[in-house]
C-alpha cells in the first residue's frame, strides 16, 4: 500500500491533477507526519496485515517475517530451483546496502563472497531473477533521451525493492538506528517514494526510470505516462539539498530546450512537472516553477 492508502498521506495533492493542471494551486498544503514517523512508516511497509496489528513491534514484524519466508522458502519454490537460504539472505542484503543506487554486479557479487564460500555470476543472476519473480526486488532502468551523447548517458540499473521495509529488515535496521542515520535513511525514502509514484500512476499505465550521467547531472526519477507526458523528479528530505534537485531539474530540461532549438524536426516533448519531492512539512511552488511536495500530500 502507498502512504495515501494507509491513510497516512492527507491527499491534499493529485499526482493526476497535477499532470493535468500543471499551474495547480499547491501553497500551504501541510504533510501530517514528521520524519520519524516517515521513518517509522518505511520500517513497518505497506503490508495491509501490519496495520491491523496493535503494538509497534507487531507491526515491524511483518517485513521480517516476509523477508525470513522469503529466503527459506519461496525462493526455492517460485520456479522449483532448489536455493541456499543463507545465499538468498546475502543477496538480498548487499542489494538493500545499495539501495537506489547505481551499484554494479560485480560489485555486488564480490560483497556477497566476501560473506559466503563462493557466489558465480549464473547464481547471482539466478537468484536475482528468483527474487523478481517474487516481487521482492525492482530495479529501475536509465532514461536515455537524445540530449547528450549515448556515451555520456550511464545505463545500468538503479537497485531497489518492491517496498522499503524489505531493506530495512534484510539489514536489521530500526527506526530508532535509522533517525540517527538520515543519509541512509535518504535511500530508503526515495524507495518508498518510488512505490508510492507507481501506485499513483498506475491509471495511466505510469513507468518509472531515473536519468543519470557522466557529467553527474541526474532525476532520481523520470514518471512517464502512457500519452507521451512525464514528470522530472528529486527526492531529498529537505533543507538546501531542494535547491541542488531544483537546479537538477530545471538543468535537463534546459538541455531538452536546447536539443529542440538544434534538431527542428524531431521535437522532443518537454517536461509537464518539474517536481522535488520531500520529508518537509509544506508544499509550494518556487519562482522557478518547480514544485516541491511531501511525499506525505500526494495521492493517486
Amino acid at each position: 500500500m502507498s502512504l495515501w492508502e494507509s491513510d497516512e498521506s492527507t491527499g491534499e495533492i493529485s499526482l493526476m491533477e497535477l499532470f493535468d493542471n500543471p499551474e495547480l494551486e499547491i501553497d500551504g498544503k501541510m504533510s501530517c507526519l514528521s520524519i520519524k514517523q516517515l521513518i517509522f512508516a518505511s520500517c513497518r511497509g505497506g503490508w495491509p496485515a501490519s496495520l491491523s496489528l496493535p503494538t509497534t513491534g507487531g507491526k515491524l514484524l511483518v517485513a521480517k517475517n516476509y523477508v525470513q519466508s522469503v529466503c527459506a522458502t519461496d525462493i526455492s519454490t517460485v520456479d522449483g530451483v532448489a536455493r541456499n537460504e543463507k545465499l538468498a539472505r546475502e543477496i538480498l542484503r548487499t542489494y538493500a546496502r545499495n539501495i537506489s543506487t547505481l551499484a554494479k554486479k560485480q560489485k555486488m557479487i564480490k560483497d556477497v563472497v566476501a560473506t559466503t564460500e563462493s557466489c558465480t555470476e549464473p547464481t547471482f543472476d539466478s537468484y536475482v531473477s528468483a527474487l523478481e519473480k517474487l516481487f521482492v526486488i525492482q530495479d529501475i532502468d536509465s532514461w536515455s533521451p537524445a540530449v547528450r551523447s549515448a556515451t555520456a548517458i550511464r545505463r545500468g540499473k538503479k537497485r531497489g525493492f518492491i517496498d522499503p521495509s524489505i531493506a530495512v529488515a534484510a539489514l536489521g535496521l530500526s527506526p530508532e538506528r535509522l533517525q540517527m542515520d538520515l543519509k541512509t535513511y535518504g535511500f530508503i525514502f526515495e524507495c518508498m517514494a518510488m512505490r508510492d509514484l507507481r501506485a499513483y500512476s498506475q491509471s495511466c499505465f505510469g513507468a518509472i526510470s531515473y536519468y543519470h550521467d557522466r557529467y553527474d547531472l541526474e532525476a532520481d526519477a523520470v514518471l512517464h505516462l502512457d500519452d507521451g507526458r512525464y514528470a522530472l523528479i528529486e527526492f531529498k528530505l529537505g533543507g538546501a539539498e531542494i535547491d541542488k534537485g531544483a537546479e537538477h531539474l530545471l538543468e535537463i530540461r534546459n538541455l531538452v530546450r536546447k536539443m529542440n532549438e538544434r534538431e527542428k524536426q524531431i521535437v522532443m516533448e518537454e517536461p509537464t512537472l518539474l517536481l522535488v519531492i520531500t520529508g518537509g512539512p509544506m508544499a509550494y511552488t518556487r519562482p522557478d516553477g518547480v514544485k516541491v511536495i511531501p511525499l506525505a500530500c500526494l495521492k493517486d
